[in-house]
Formats: C-alpha cells, sequence, structure tokens
C-alpha cells in the first residue's frame, strides 16, 4: 500500500467510523430525510467552491450526469437514508456491525458485473477475518433482536446499496479525465436534487433545534460527507472498487476507540481481539499475489496490488 492512500484511507475510516454516532444525535431533531438533504447540501457547499476555485469545470456530458444521478442514488440518498430510519431503533454500534457487509457486498457485485474477478486465498481469508472481527467487536449476538428487526434490515438494504455504488463508480465515473473533487462536488450536488424530489416523503415535518442534533449534523454533512467523498473517490479511482471498500472493517475500530476515550465505553477482550482480526483481514486483501497483478476496467489497466 502507498503511503498515500494508507493515509487517505486512515482518515476515510476516522470521518466514517464516527459517523453512526453523529446520525443517532442528529435523529434526535431532524427526520432521516432532513437529515440526508442536509448532508448532502452541505457537502456540495464545502465541495463545489473548493472545485471551481481549482479551475475546475462541471461535466458537460449529459451520459456522465446520468452516471452521476444514479451514484448519488445508491451510494447517497438510498444507504443515507435507510441509516437514518434504521437507527432509528437499532443502537449505532449494531449498525457498524451490519456495514460492515459491504466490502462483501461489493466483491459479490463485482464479480456479478465483471469488473473484479480475481479470486485469492488472501482475498477471500481477509474479507472473512474482517467479518468475524467485527462480529468480536459488537458481539452482536447479545442484540439479535436488533439485527432480526426491520430496523436491521433496512441497515443490511443500506450496506448493499453501498456495495453496488463501489462497482458502479469505479466502472463509469473514476479514470474518466475528470478530476475525483468534481466527481464529488457534481454527485453530492445530484443528490441534494434528489432529496429535494424526495422532502414529501417525511421531510416536512418540524425539526426539534436540539444543539447536539444540529452539531451532529453539521460534522456529518461538512466532514462526513464533502471531505470524505474526495478521500473516497480517490481511492476507489487509484486502487479499485473492491479494495476502497475493505475502510468500512475499520468503522468499528474507530468506533470503539472513539467511545472509549470520549465516553468512557468499556473495551473487552473480544473488542481487542476483533480489532486485531479486523486489522489482520485489510492487510490480507492488500497483499500482492502474482495471479493479481493487473485487471482491466474500462479500457484501463490498474494495478491490484497498489491501494
Amino acid at each position: 500500500m502507498s503511503r498515500g492512500s494508507l493515509v487517505r484511507l486512515l482518515m476515510l475510516a476516522l470521518l466514517w467510523g464516527s459517523g453512526f454516532l453523529w446520525i443517532k444525535l442528529a435523529l434526535r431533531g431532524f427526520s432521516p430525510v432532513q437529515i440526508v438533504l442536509v448532508r448532502l447540501a452541505l457537502g456540495s457547499l464545502v465541495l463545489v467552491p473548493i472545485a471551481l476555485h481549482r479551475g475546475l469545470r462541471f461535466p458537460a456530458d449529459r451520459k456522465i450526469w446520468g452516471h452521476l444521478f444514479v451514484a448519488a442514488l445508491v451510494a447517497n440518498a438510498i444507504p443515507y437514508t435507510l441509516f437514518g430510519v434504521g437507527e432509528r431503533t437499532v443502537d449505532s454500534g449494531v449498525a457498524g456491525v451490519i456495514n460492515a457487509t459491504t466490502p462483501l457486498w461489493t466483491a459479490l457485485f463485482a464479480f456479478v458485473a465483471g469488473t473484479d474477478r480475481v479470486a485469492t486465498w488472501s482475498r477471500g481469508m481477509g474479507l472473512a477475518l474482517g467479518f468475524v472481527g467485527t462480529v468480536l467487536i459488537f458481539t452482536p449476538w447479545e442484540s439479535a433482536s436488533e439485527i432480526a428487526s426491520w430496523g436491521g434490515l433496512a441497515i443490511l438494504a443500506a450496506s448493499a446499496s453501498y456495495g453496488i455504488s463501489y462497482v458502479y463508480m469505479g466502472r463509469f465515473l473514476t479514470n474518466r479525465g475528470i478530476a475525483p473533487i468534481m466527481l464529488s462536488a457534481a454527485q453530492l450536488a445530484a443528490g441534494t436534487m434528489l432529496m429535494v424530489l424526495a422532502l414529501p416523503l417525511g421531510g416536512l415535518t418540524a425539526p426539534h433545534w436540539r444543539l447536539d442534533a444540529v452539531i451532529s449534523l453539521l460534522i456529518l454533512g461538512t466532514l462526513g460527507t464533502g471531505v470524505a467523498y474526495v478521500l473516497n473517490y480517490r481511492l476507489i479511482s487509484d486502487e479499485g472498487p473492491t479494495l476502497a471498500s475493505t475502510t468500512t472493517y475499520l468503522l468499528p475500530v474507530v468506533a470503539v476507540v472513539l467511545g472509549a476515550l470520549a465516553v468512557a465505553e468499556p473495551v473487552t477482550v473480544p473488542m481487542v481481539l476483533g480489532m486485531l482480526l479486523v486489522l489482520g483481514g485489510v492487510a490480507l486483501t492488500q497483499r500482492h499475489t502474482p495471479t493479481s497483478i493487473t485487471r482491466k476496467r474500462d479500457s484501463v489497466t490498474i494495478r491490484e496490488g497498489a491501494p
């Protein structure tokens, strides 16, 4: 793994790893639809001026915009809303466990779509270890009813939608000669327009202007969405959708550490073992093997072993 990609991976894990907590707090004052609309709008307000200041221009190709709206639907509008719906009844920790299935969904969809059919024992073992480690961290058997609830199913569906988005963006939006920051800004702008159309579906209720909910929403929008999407697009462009999605495995590690430092949550032996398994799983998925040096995507040869 290159140093630049490693730094981006860790920063993205920090920003998204705290997102489950910010969503939970934001729900104290806003509906899921309102949260997603404000989140995407704030992300756009962060990225668009930066992109324009750098002399970049929005894509002129209608096909690219069509792909951007599809990406915004499956990567933003649908999963963000489903997470808000799910966390009304599911703890943020359990949401993190279910979200850890994203790389598994990504690998499945990439294989079906034919964009990534490299199968090695190290990749399979890494994905398995990462999921087992996440389970150990949050011990979901103590919250089985939450996972089996409608909220749990909503979060599972959100994770599957993320898996689709990684493959879709990797195939139709990255490596097209468009700067990652402009792709990010345009996608968030498209997502904002989609959520404006969705306002009648639960977004017209009066919000409760609680300070903790407002602050959480501001952090979620500016940092967890605006800044994070630049990092996300860059990782997908450099490393491919399946490897970029392994960021998900670091999210529960971040959640446990932040919980221990910020609100004195207990750190148990299963949590520590889970962290080690997660980090080991991520390392295995990045392992360079002779059979996975290069692969084709959109007529561009990319290197598989350099996240």
